[in-house]
């Protein structure tokens, strides 16, 4: 039952079985100091604390929450103004989460982050909505994002990227219909496709041998993939697109939202990586602005919101808005996390505070360390020369390589790690890619530069530096043959056998490196040598094998079919 369905507040017991959730308080905080970079906090809220609850009907709850609206809007996100305001009542609660607003807070953990998130870590209380049902704070806070990031509507997400992109699967695609994505596709869209019973029409994405890296799609292989289909008899229910890449690669969206909508095929877009664009002229053109008509975005990557938290985006009147948010009930926890939610709010705000110049100096030392690291000797820097047939590339993102100095990304992400505190965001076979945030201080840059500096000085020269980094002819996965779909080979019946007796079987779990999370063997196709000499040598080199059963590679996990 929802909470503002009781009669009075002195009925409302039964709300100790709502939200619970573990996160933290949203700040703004720097890892160093850096004068060049402003904090943009919410100014605080002059009101005091409430007095003791009162019984009171929902008509005067729903007033006070209208009054205490107008007082906060000049001052706090609403979202973030509710939570503060609830979290200063002087209330006897009898309502989880068990730590009863910190005041049994584990000492081990308030010792490291203090007592505050506790405080504000509350349950859906009337004053906080109801994120399946919006209509106070949560709804207003939705709204403003929606108007900020250009949607027609925008909910809000506990469950990180993976809910959002689960949902839009689901909300576009039935059992037995297909959808046409990249085979380069992050792993939520796989699980997506096991929980909806989409069929998987892949595409094979571009790639580059000499940097192991895949990007996007182009509207020639959508278009291609459709008219494959329509000769079969078939017509695509969704076309899923990954733009931006991990490494920042961007497809012509807005070609392939023009081609997608000639046939009435709805676009969804998964843009973990890309909650920042548009929002300054040197960026590339969001999802949104190119016509897509789902996008989920990971408001805390490059963003400031907590991690799990993201936005999904609709636009236009292709899909339908009631199955969206069905699929986001079935798929979201009944005990979100406020902390979580807040974030999301605080974030938005930030951003609508200065949107267009909020990213200046970002951008300013994106392109000084870029310019110099291009100096540095046996230092390779991505840019769209290796991928000519894409639009744009995201300038927060630095990937660079290493073959020429002998080294592959694995090794030279540990000496940086090691001997320059340098931690990277993704490492690869041949390189690593690091990304500049709104917390990017020059400090920081500069220690990267020196780092590569030094890298460079140790191995350009060195007399035992071979080039022991080879370039792969093909991508890992451009050999691909499906056997079954994937919901069927989830559901199949399945053995471990020995990874020399697998070769040629069906692939009954999903193997894959992480990061990124792009699976080499998805369930349901036959597993071949190229896949498996590709994730060994990977592993070899240090990558983390995620979704095997066992992750040494010596079985995998086949189904009896």
């Amino acid at each position: 039952m929802s909470c503002s369905t009781l009669p009075n507040l002195s009925l409302q017991l039964d709300f100790a079985k709502k939200w619970t959730s573990v996160s933290l308080r949203p700040r703004t905080s720097t890892c160093c100091t850096c004068q060049e970079r402003s904090t943009l906090e919410p100014k605080k809220k002059r009101d005091g604390k409430s007095r003791g609850v009162k019984n009171r009907s929902v008509t005067e709850d729903k007033s006070l929450i209208s009054r205490s609206r107008i007082s906060q809007q000049n001052s706090l996100p609403p979202l973030i103004g509710a939570l503060k305001a609830s979290a200063e009542k002087n209330a006897a609660s009898f309502h989880f989460p068990g730590h009863n607003r910190g005041r049994a807070a584990p000492s081990s953990l308030t010792q490291l982050i203090g007592v505050r998130p506790f405080i504000h870590d509350l349950p859906e209380l009337p004053e906080l909505d109801n994120l399946f049902s919006p209509e106070g704070p949560i709804l207003e806070a939705q709204m403003q994002a929606a108007k900020l990031f250009g949607s027609s509507e925008t909910w809000f997400l506990v469950g990180g990227t993976t809910c959002g992109i689960q949902a839009a699967i689901m909300a576009t695609c039935s059992p037995g219909e297909h959808i046409i994505l990249p085979r380069n596709s992050h792993i939520s869209a796989i699980s997506a496709m096991v929980l909806s019973g989409a069929i998987p029409k892949y595409i094979l994405p571009e790639y580059d041998c000499k940097w192991d890296i895949a990007g996007g799609v182009t509207p020639s292989q959508v278009g291609k993939a459709i008219k494959e289909l329509q000769m079969d008899g078939k017509k695509p229910a969704a076309v899923f697109i990954t733009s931006p890449t991990y490494h920042g690669i961007c497809s012509d969206l807005s070609d392939i939202s023009q081609l997608c909508h000639a046939y009435g095929i709805p676009v969804i877009v998964d843009e973990a990586h890309g909650a920042h664009l548009g929002f300054h002229p040197q960026m590339p053109h969001s999802a949104l602005k190119q016509g897509a008509d789902l996008v989920v975005q990971s408001t805390h990557k490059v963003l400031c919101s907590l991690t799990q938290s993201s936005m999904l985006h609709m636009s236009g009147s292709i899909v339908d808005r009631e199955r969206i948010c069905r699929c986001l009930q079935t798929l979201q926890s009944t005990s979100p996390s406020y902390l979580l939610l807040a974030s999301l709010d605080a974030a938005r705000a930030q951003l609508g505070e200065n949107p267009g110049t909020v990213f200046n100096k970002a951008l300013e030392l994106a392109s000084e360390a870029s310019t110099i690291i291009k100096t540095i000797p046996g230092i390779s820097v991505l840019d769209l020369s290796s991928f000519n047939e894409f639009p744009a590339i995201d300038p927060l993102r630095l990937t660079l390589g290493f073959w020429s100095l002998g080294l592959s990304g694995y090794e030279a992400d540990d000496i940086l790690d090691r001997e320059h505190g340098v931690i990277s965001e993704l490492v690869g076979t041949q390189s690593i890619t690091f990304a500049i945030n709104l917390g990017t201080c020059r400090e920081h840059t500069q220690r990267l530069v020196s780092g590569l500096k030094k890298l460079s000085m140790s191995f350009l020269h060195s007399k035992t530096t071979e080039m022991r980094v080879e370039s792969r002819e093909h991508a890992p996965f451009n050999d691909i043959c499906i056997s079954l779909n994937p919901r069927d080979a989830f559901f199949a019946n399945k053995r471990s056998v020995s990874i020399k007796e697998s070769l040629g079987n069906v692939c009954g779990e999903l193997i894959c490196p992480y990061p990124p999370g792009i699976p080499v063997i998805i369930p349901g196709e036959v597993i071949t040598e190229k896949a498996l000499n590709y994730l060994l040598d990977v592993r070899k080199k240090g990558a983390v094998i995620t979704g095997a059963s066992d992750s040494h590679l010596s079985s995998i996990v086949i189904c009896d079919v």
